[in-house]
């Protein structure tokens, strides 16, 4: 069976991983196809945002035929959004399964672009013979949208992702610079820097706490993307540069998660979070906010959802910094962690 499983550069939400460090650990055995020879990074603002996108909407025929080339049994576009739309294009030997990560509601934002994107993805959707979602929540919020006979017919199921815990077990060991002071308390994220991660929400809450309680506390936000340049401004303009970093990408996030006090993804929106997945893994205490990703620790002792606004988030995070929280995780505790069920059911999947 040849099953293509394709990530390509003009993604944001994946550049980081090809021409990068991501790249090295996919398997040999994978043909790597890409649409273009450089990082999402180096690409021209306006490549980003609109040249590329509009590329494979309007040639997605002709880059499908020129890129895939091969009949395969199954093609799986596994992020919603442009991957989504090439591999809409018809292939009556090929099998189409498309997995759905985001509350798509929410992920192309509001006003006239969106509005124009749930036109054109609702005919994208109907030509999917099964559509994934990674949470209980995308499918509802799904549903909400796209309501149209096509596509409330096919077949949908919500598959939570699958991690490997032994590999983040291991990674974790790894010998890094030790960042943290404890003297403070330190919250760590694991997010790219867009919009939807709200980083910006948090540099504001982060700077109250700081004149409200003094400094006791530090974050540390693992990561890139293309709000960088205006996060940095943020972090000069609140005056929090020794409070809060921006580490930029890491091969191996797991050492820092490990050392840290707190795991933190607050959201304005999220999928089901396959890093709070890696965290649980790690035995960390976990913030999260009232997004889909409570699904991931809705069973999990040593999490907290906030709501989703400045004020709760300000009032959760005061509570924890008063108390004074550190290093609530047990070392000597034993991780049992296996999500087996979640590879079972993609291997079905696929095997059907």
């Amino acid at each position: 069976m040849q099953i293509v499983y394709v990530i390509n550069l003009i993604l944001q939400y994946l550049h980081y991983m090809l021409n990068g460090e991501l790249e090295k650990q996919l398997d040999k055995k994978i043909k790597l196809k890409s649409l273009y020879n450089v990082s999402y990074l180096e690409l021209s603002k306006i490549n980003q945002k609109l040249i590329a996108p509009l590329k494979v909407l309007i040639f997605k025929k002709s880059i499908y035929k020129k890129k895939i080339k091969e009949d395969y049994d199954i093609e799986i576009a596994f992020l919603e959004g442009p991957i989504t739309r090439l591999f809409s294009t018809k292939n009556s030997k090929t099998q189409k399964i498309v997995w759905i990560h985001n509350d798509i509601t929410k992920v192309f934002g509001k006003g006239i672009k969106a509005k124009i994107k749930k036109i054109i993805d609702k005919n994208i959707y109907a030509k999917y013979d099964k559509l994934i979602f990674v949470s209980k929540d995308n499918l509802e919020k799904f549903n909400e949208i796209y309501n149209d006979k096509k596509i409330i017919k096919k077949e949908k199921r919500v598959i939570y992702n699958y991690i490997n815990p032994n590999k983040i077990l291991e990674k974790a060991e790894e010998k890094v610079e030790n960042i943290f002071n404890s003297d403070f308390i330190n919250f760590v994220s694991v997010a790219r820097l867009v919009p939807q991660k709200a980083l910006d929400r948090l540099i504001k809450v982060h700077s109250k706490l700081i004149k409200n309680l003094g400094h006791k506390h530090n974050f540390w936000i693992i990561g890139e993307g293309p709000e960088r340049e205006k996060l940095e401004k943020m972090i000069k303009e609140y005056k929090v540069e020794d409070s809060f970093f921006l580490l930029g990408k890491k091969e191996n996030p797991y050492p820092y998660i490990k050392n840290a006090d707190y795991f933190c993804l607050l959201s304005q929106f999220e999928g089901y979070g396959m890093v709070l997945e890696e965290a649980k893994i790690l035995n960390k205490s976990i913030i999260i906010t009232n997004t889909a990703a409570r699904e991931a620790v809705i069973s999990y002792e040593s999490s907290k959802i906030f709501e989703n606004n400045d004020e709760e988030i300000y009032a959760g995070l005061e509570k924890i910094i008063k108390e004074n929280k550190q290093n609530l995780e047990k070392e000597d505790k034993k991780i049992i962690y296996d999500n087996s069920k979640n590879l079972k059911e993609i291997i079905e999947l696929v095997g059907e």
